[in-house]
């Protein structure tokens, strides 16, 4: 027994839901059929759509679950429910469908895919909402009749048979032994997978404990983080207009207290946008480093969708400098270019990796780069719920092999004297150190460390021995960014 065990009562037995309809490997839309019965519930409604979304055509939920709140015309409550449902569902998918499986007595692979995703809806609002069990179950069935035809009595056995067990038991009866193996044991109560899990370990230095910690805070919904443009905005004045808090860290981060941030006036008129604040501290750490001779031409090489060379632009305009923004997707290239409207970036929808072939990208023509390379996104789990169930272990190689020439790149691209910030949403260790080792000696630079933790506010904690910097959720209320600071020496 360990504390991540303690106090959880042994769950007993309880009879099983019986095959029906429900069971197929049909792969049907899951949208309502033509004269089927909607669900009375709109909120639950858009939740069902985006998670089906998600899973039926590898949607963003972010992005999927704001265009059906907006067709369907929630707001208010209505809106906070339902991205509560769809965000908390997401996260807790490895769960939910644990426990489903057991209560359905077979794997969950082999329930239709619209009564399956129905199902996991109605399984978090019994185990992680204060919704009644009646409503949640009575709703479900609604819902599964309305995009399952034929499926609702399978699914009204599955939901009472998980109906009749607490959380706390289900995760005893299900969970394996923490002694015998910690990380599965991890997994289960905190909803990651387990080769994440190992990961997020080897980076906190093989501390299980500070990693449960990690996991726990990935399973909490974040504070949206705003920027206070530098010379369009003040952080504490901005925090009053939107009843929010001056961050903790960044001199620009403005920590909103509710809300849907496309409302706020200091949105649209381009004095703020939203941006994780330990994004805004990597982006900073760049400029924070002095640097001898020229510093007027500054490099974002990974720029889409815009967030930190929409910083990088505000402060070049106060020091008279000038950004060039590359993003190879046209329609990343178009959001930095609405991100930098008015400030002194130019952007380039082209390949980053063509350093030295592009007569725009010159080598040794920068005095300042910021490369945010593609990772998998590991450290953005908070925000991005569905990632962690999407992403696999074979996506490394792939982008570990772009992350690599990008700073080859990135080391071509800056002058002697001139300074890469190497940045990564992830703390895989792949991604980060060993991409670090392996690309600074592919790329025939010289190149000295600049110790990060020197380029960040004064009374950051637990920045660890250097000279990178590894941020967390669980320490730092960020994402878990990653920044390495190298100044080219010849």
């Amino acid at each position: 027994m360990t504390p991540h065990q303690a106090d959880r009562p042994h769950g007993s037995g309880r009879p099983r839901g019986t095959a029906g309809p429900g069971y197929t490997r049909d792969d049907r839309s899951g949208r309502a059929p033509r004269g089927g019965r909607p669900p009375s519930d709109p909120a639950r409604q858009a939740a069902y759509e985006a998670i089906a979304a998600v899973h039926r055509d590898d949607a963003y939920a972010n992005l999927v679950l704001s265009d059906i709140l907006r067709d369907m015309g929630l707001s208010g409550r209505d809106a906070a429910f339902a991205t509560e449902l769809t965000y908390g569902t997401l996260r807790a998918l490895g769960t939910l469908d644990l426990i489903m499986a057991d209560a359905a007595g077979r794997d969950v692979a082999r329930i239709d895919p619209p009564a399956r995703d129905a199902l996991r809806l109605g399984a978090y609002q019994l185990l992680h909402t204060r919704v009644p069990s009646h409503a949640a179950v009575n709703q479900t069935v609604d819902l599964v009749r309305s995009v399952a035809p034929g499926a609702a009595g399978f699914a009204n056995a599955v939901m009472r048979t998980i109906s009749e067990t607490t959380l706390d038991d289900w995760l005893q009866k299900i969970a394996p032994d923490y002694e015998k193996d910690p990380v599965a044991n991890l997994s289960v109560l905190h909803n990651h997978p387990q080769w994440i899990i190992r990961a997020f370990a080897e980076a906190l230095g093989g501390d299980l404990d500070d990693t449960a910690r990690l996991l726990i805070e990935d399973n909490q919904a974040p504070t949206v983080h705003l920027c206070a443009r530098p010379g369009r905005a003040d952080p504490v004045e901005l925090a009053d207009e939107v009843d929010g808090q001056p961050g903790a860290f960044s001199p620009y981060a403005v920590y909103l207290n509710g809300g849907s941030p496309r409302e706020l006036a200091a949105i649209h008129d381009g004095r703020a946008h939203v941006q994780d604040e330990g994004s805004q501290l990597v982006a900073a750490a760049l400029l924070a480093a002095p640097i001898e001779g020229r510093d007027t031409r500054w490099l974002d090489l990974c720029a889409g969708p815009g967030g930190k060379a929409g910083l990088l632009g505000a402060i070049a305009a106060q020091r008279g400098a000038e950004v060039t923004a590359v993003e190879i997707a046209e329609h990343r290239a178009r959001l930095v270019e609405n991100a930098t409207k008015g400030m002194p970036v130019t952007v380039l929808p082209i390949d980053g990796r063509s350093v030295g072939k592009d007569p725009d990208l010159p080598e040794e023509g920068f005095d300042r780069v910021l490369v945010d390379a593609p990772c998998t996104g590991l450290g953005s789990l908070r925000r991005r719920p569905e990632s962690r169930w999407r992403r696999q272990p074979s996506d490394l190689p792939a982008l570990t092999k772009l992350q690599r020439e990008l700073l080859v790149a990135a080391l071509r691209a800056v002058r002697p004297g001139g300074l890469v910030a190497y940045v990564t949403c992830s703390p895989h260790m792949v991604e980060t150190q060993v991409t670090l080792t392996e690309g600074s000696r592919r790329s025939g630079v010289e190149a000295d460390y600049v110790d990060a933790r020197t380029l960040l506010p004064p009374g950051m904690p637990k920045l660890g021995p250097g000279p990178t910097v590894q941020l967390w959720p669980h320490r730092h209320g960020t994402d878990a960014m990653f920044l390495a600071v190298l100044r080219r020496t010849a």
